[in-house]
């Protein structure tokens, strides 16, 4: 027989290999297609006498990805459609829709003939669970090979077999770990861990897993013997007694309960375990039938997944364009921002030439890049001729010449229209017609930035945030004259370096520095209303925050604060920042010297390492101090979620943002707006916007007028709307 996505080859031996190739994808994913193909091969395989076991593995250079969009965006579209005709009946339809993969990989499992899953590249998710349904595993040794169970991040857990078959192979300690971070695994690690049998050479890879079958692989599952015990033990020994006391309250103190895919998972596992493997998969569907219903799963995975990945291929780039051949890119200003702009370049295989105004600055810079490719190799992610390679495609350089045949100039040089207006005359006398400049301003309008301009059309803003190797997350800012053809260039750099962009519009601050700046200026009311420093930090890590907004303003700088409200008085009248504020900070900078982590004195005091930062003590002085008990920390928390949503939600009364998906995934990826809320946007529509706006008119009676729901919202509120029902970003794609 036939099959599109798969090979069937039988060899000698009666080892049948099959092989995964999606055709037109550049991963293998799971499809309702690939899963009948599957269930078919299974049957045929079983049937045919000839076989005397199976190697699983991928014609591509990874091994699967998982799931596919269309397949998770299936599921929630059935779910909603069924619920919304009778509830009880959508449930036992999700539950019955859930089981199928499970029962796929199960009928794999007890099919009677060994399987072994080759694996090569990345595996994760899905494919994972079906190597761990295969009765043995054989992985390359190759530096690509990743291997995981990354649910977690987009709101759900692996529920085609995983918590069960990962907590009878691995201790449950481990076993918990893995799942509930979804932390990806060497072959090596996974091999420890006992997840599989064999490390082998990549080119040995096939052969090995046909050796296993010939050694006499049993194609029984461990927990299909008699007598098998969980690893540890199970349960009920001392060692479970010491962990699963304490596995829900660290689990608390990591997510403080804003996740209720982590927790199935340690309920799969503990439930499971104390029953036979069958009723542990019965357990495990209906957790996960649970979670999928489940707002945070919803929203997670439509921003974390899908939109991600829709954004990250090109969901913004305007039609018509035709796709840009980076050959090389220009970087003005060799300071730790450009620098590590130009590190990323190079990493992504394009040259770049790094330019500063002497060479021996620009040479500094380089040695920022030397500084990351040597933490890479030290780490093993890089090899010497990889790092040696990626240092030789950047060039310093001190003369504006060599950027004449550049197809990309980004300046990242010092926050000052005067010194931008200088570079920015500088690189259009040589650069050539048709190629793009970039301003990597994080403050500065672009427009105005382009009016030193002779060529606006192709001058458009990419804001990287710090630090850039790190953060995958860069906005693409349209000035009023940018043209398509610049939007399209930056468009196929951050799809090069490997980032997730967010398309906005024009203004102060951009989207992700607007929403920080609410962030942090709450934090700014709250120390003013007396609350203690420690409860303001506490509450914004428990609303899902990673980062407290005391120790952001540490981070992006204190004086860097200053500056901005500075600025933005002299922009735009004293009635434009609060007096309170501006006397924080005043104080903080000129009185005190504290400027952020950068001098070691912040709104934390940092000690020489090892010792930890911790809150400056002078904090409690500076304004009468609220006893903890007369402060409601669920009140905090709604403050601090509340106001970054009103933020984006006016970014999108205003036009800046016009996809609801960039508000979403740009809060998420930008700051770390709540990740279990789908996103800044996502929040909103969550619980509803009538009951958003109810929240903001409690909060705007009690603590200020800036909580005011904006007249969209309370007009989306009548209307019984929601952000991604108002402007679907669909059903604009498709007008276009």
């Amino acid at each position: 027989m036939a099959y599109t996505n798969f090979t069937v080859e039988t060899d000698a031996d009666g080892i049948a290999l099959v092989t995964w190739d999606m055709p037109g994808k550049s991963m293998n994913v799971f499809t309702a297609e690939i899963l009948e193909e599957l269930n078919a091969i299974i049957d045929a395989t079983v049937a045919d006498a000839a076989v005397k076991g199976v190697v699983f593995t991928s014609g591509k250079s990874s091994f699967s990805g998982g799931a596919d969009l269309s397949m998770i965006k299936s599921m929630f579209s059935f779910y909603q459609d069924e619920k919304a005709k009778d509830p009880a009946a959508a449930a036992q339809k999700l539950f019955n829709l859930v089981g199928r993969m499970t029962g796929l990989f199960r009928k794999l499992e007890t099919c009677g003939k060994p399987w072994v899953s080759a694996i090569n590249g990345t595996c994760m998710g899905g494919a994972f669970e079906l190597s761990l349904a295969c009765h043995g595993r054989v992985a390359s040794s190759a530096k690509s090979v990743k291997i995981a169970l990354p649910e977690v991040k987009v709101g759900i857990f692996p529920g085609a077999g995983g918590t069960q078959r990962i907590a009878r192979l691995t201790d449950a300690q481990s076993a918990l770990q893995m799942m509930t971070t979804g932390q990806s695994l060497t072959a090596a690690r996974a091999k420890a861990m006992n997840l599989v049998h064999q490390v082998v050479e990549p080119d040995q890879l096939i052969s090995a897993a046909k050796q296993m079958i010939k050694d006499g692989l049993k194609p029984v599952a461990p927990w299909d013997e008699k007598g098998f015990k969980a690893p540890g033990g199970g349960i009920w020994t001392p060692a479970a007694a010491q962990l699963w006391p304490a596995a829900p309250a660290i689990l608390r103190r990591e997510t403080s309960g804003n996740y209720p895919a982590a927790l199935a998972i340690l309920k799969c596992v503990y439930e499971g375990l104390q029953v036979p493997f069958d009723t542990g998969l019965k357990i495990e569907q209906r957790y996960f039938t649970h979670v999928l219903q489940t707002t945070e799963a919803y929203s997670m995975i439509r921003s974390l997944f899908i939109s991600m990945q829709e954004l990250g291929k090109g969901a913004r780039r305007p039609a018509g364009q035709p796709k840009t051949e980076l050959k090389k890119i220009g970087v003005v200003g060799a300071g730790f921002m450009g620098a590590s702009i130009a590190y990323v370049t190079a990493a992504a295989g394009i040259p770049v030439t790094l330019i500063d105004r002497d060479i021996e600055a620009a040479i500094k810079g380089k040695g920022v890049g030397e500084g990351l490719v040597k933490d890479s190799i030290g780490k093993g992610r890089l090899t010497q001729d990889e790092g040696a390679a990626l240092l030789s495609r950047i060039t310093p350089s001190a003369d504006y010449a060599d950027l004449k045949d550049a197809d990309l100039v980004i300046e990242a040089v010092f926050e000052d229209r005067e010194v931008k207006k200088a570079v920015i005359e500088a690189v259009e006398a040589v650069l050539p017609a048709g190629a793009v400049f970039a301003s990597n301003t994080s403050t500065l309008p672009i427009s105005g930035l382009a009016k030193n301009s002779k060529r606006p059309a192709d001058f458009i803003g990419v804001h990287f945030f710090s630090p850039v190797e790190k953060m995958m997350l860069t906005e693409v800012i349209l000035g009023k004259e940018t043209g398509d053809h610049a939007l399209a260039v930056a468009l196929d750099y951050v799809a090069a370096i490997k980032k997730t962009p967010i398309v906005v519009n024009d203004t102060r601050g951009f989207f992700v520095n607007r929403c920080v700046f609410r962030y942090i200026h709450e934090a700014y009311d709250m120390l003013i209303e007396g609350v203690p420093a420690a409860m303001i930090e506490n509450a914004a890590k428990m609303a899902g925050m990673p980062v407290g907004p005391l120790a952001l303003n540490d981070e992006v700088a204190i004086d860097l604060s200053y500056k901005i409200l500075k600025a933005t008085v002299a922009d735009l009248g004293e009635k434009a920042v609060d007096p309170r504020h501006m006397q924080l900070v005043t104080d903080l900078v000129e009185r005190e010297g504290r400027l952020g982590r950068k001098n070691a004195k912040g709104f934390y005091d940092y000690p020489p390492k090892p010792a930890k930062k911790s809150l400056w003590p002078g904090l409690k002085d500076l304004y009468p101090q609220k006893k903890a008990d007369d402060v409601d920390v669920a009140v905090l928390k709604q403050r601090f979620l509340a106001t970054i949503a009103l933020e984006a939600a006016r970014t999108i009364e205003e036009g800046i943002v016009t996809d609801p998906r960039e508000a979403d995934v740009g809060s998420i990826l930008g700051f770390g707006f709540a990740p279990y809320t789908g996103g800044a946007l996502s929040y909103i529509d969550g619980m509803g916007v009538k009951a958003f706006v109810e929240l903001c008119e409690k909060l705007a009676a009690a603590y200020g007028p800036h909580f005011q729901p904006t007249a969209l919202l309370k007009d989306m509120a009548a209307k019984g709307e929601t952000f991604y029902g108002r402007f679907d970003p669909y059903r604009v794609a498709k007008a276009a």
